[in-house]
């Protein structure tokens, strides 16, 4: 498949379908998000071997997963024995495929707190006509990872090796307080392969207050064609004090670090060895991770997104307060609304560069980067706006591509960016936007990207 995209127009898109998953899925806001679509889950949509999978909570607060095949399918539903405990947007649902032995793997329902998980069958993913889709598919709901206790933790969000190893990676600790560990299931065996990034340590503040304690917050996880691991990331202060003002966000800086050994070894952008999961982590002091410092009080948003091209160089979306605007963020919601900018950030010849994107976000909330098979680049904002770029001009230009007119979305959306390697076709979970507990509809609407390609 080739790409229109040129140096003097920027990738296009199509809305081709727009579909209903569910007509009355659970709604509530918390942390100004939604638990059916935030930013964080790896993955709320994804495809395999023709099929594509999606969960979400319906309105009784269930867990659900569908699929549907490539070809046509319609949705084939499935709710599993689980209910959501309390209305916390961090307690979304993850989905993981192992491409060794067919499963399919659900993390649910954790904030600092010990997992609810589901493993089916052997071969319901990779044998999809021949397995049933239907709940005598999946086990029991287990407080355990298929019997490995991880302890109390936040943020699942699998990844798999380029051998097709399924892996888990997930937050221990708290928020300003905690770490980054890794898991890894093999033989149908899962196991725990320990920490890789440190919460303690000194940073001192643009006020000079220190702060010794911290969590590294992961703007993705992904593997590129060569099999190393990349991984862009913001910190945020357990002190508070640092900031400006106490209404700000105290996060700060953008890293990057990466790992040729499956995650065991973690290295700067030098090439110098950083920090071993299990062993010496990732710190805040450690040597040439950051690749764009940026100090706490401008608002900069945590998990915003991140991508891989096909040379292996890697892209980062990040988004605050440029000081333009204002130099003290002191009401973090307001003022993200009203003046927060998104920015691209990659690598060229071992620099880094930052470009802001023209197109402001408006909105507390973050944006999703999706690369094409030719490297293009669309930018998914709060609401479904799609921002485009060429790699043709080293995506120095960005455009609007497509503004929803009806779809009323509440804020992020998620997207299935293994399938646009298939089909060429980008799908966009959205929620609509509803009122207090009021169940909404979820949908998926299906873009074809760079309209003309052949």
């Amino acid at each position: 498949m080739g790409s229109n995209a040129t140096a003097d127009r920027p990738p296009a898109v199509e809305l081709v379908s727009d579909t209903v998953l569910d007509p009355s899925a659970l709604f509530f806001v918390s942390y100004d998000g939604v638990v059916n679509n935030n930013s964080f889950q790896r993955d709320a949509i994804l495809t395999h071997a023709g099929h594509q999978y999606a969960t979400w909570y319906t309105g009784s607060r269930h867990a659900v997963v569908a699929r549907r095949a490539l070809d046509g399918g319609t949705w084939e539903h499935v709710v599993l024995p689980h209910r959501l405990r309390v209305d916390d947007s961090h307690n979304v649902i993850s989905l993981g495929l192992s491409p060794l032995d067919g499963t399919l793997h659900v993390a649910m329902d954790t904030h600092d707190n010990r997992i609810f998980s589901v493993k089916s069958r052997e071969g319901l993913t990779t044998r999809p006509r021949e397995v049933p889709w239907d709940a005598s598919a999946f086990g029991p709901v287990r407080r355990t990872l298929d019997g490995v206790d991880l302890g109390e933790l936040t943020y699942p969000q699998f990844v798999v090796t380029p051998e097709g190893v399924l892996q888990l990676s997930y937050r221990t600790g708290c928020s300003g307080n905690g770490v980054n560990e890794l898991a890894e299931y093999r033989d149908g065996t899962w196991r725990r392969l320990g920490a890789w990034s440190s919460a303690t340590g000194d940073y001192t503040g643009p006020n000079g207050v220190v702060s010794t304690t911290r969590n590294m917050y992961l703007h993705g996880l992904d593997y590129d064609r060569r099999g190393r691991l990349h991984a862009a990331f913001t910190w945020r202060e357990g002190d508070r004090r640092v900031l400006c003002a106490d209404g700000g966000l105290a996060n700060h800086d953008t890293g990057y670090v990466y790992s040729d050994d499956r995650g065991r070894t973690w290295r700067a952008d030098t090439g110098a060895v950083v920090g071993t999961t299990g062993g010496e982590p990732v710190g805040v002091s450690s040597p040439g991770v950051l690749v764009d410092r940026l100090g706490p009080d401008r608002g900069l948003m945590n998990q915003e997104s991140q991508a891989v091209d096909s040379t292996g160089t890697p892209h980062v979306v990040i988004s605050y307060v440029p000081e333009r605007f204002a130099r003290c963020v002191s009401d973090y919601a307001a003022q993200r609304t009203r003046f927060a900018r998104t920015f691209h950030l990659t690598r060229s010849a071992g620099t880094w560069t930052k470009r802001e994107v023209p197109v402001p976000p408006g909105s507390t909330q973050r944006t999703k980067l999706v690369l094409d098979r030719a490297d293009n680049a669309y930018l998914v904002m709060p609401g479904g706006r799609i921002v485009t770029a060429a790699a043709a001009d080293g995506w120095t230009r960005w455009a609007t591509a497509f503004t929803p007119t009806s779809f009323d979305a509440f804020g992020e959306v998620n997207v299935d960016t293994s399938r646009v390697a298939v089909d060429g076709v980008l799908s966009v979970q959205y929620q609509r936007k509803s009122t207090g507990a009021t169940p909404s509809a979820i949908h998926v609407a299906d873009f074809r990207l760079d309209v003309g390609s052949g």
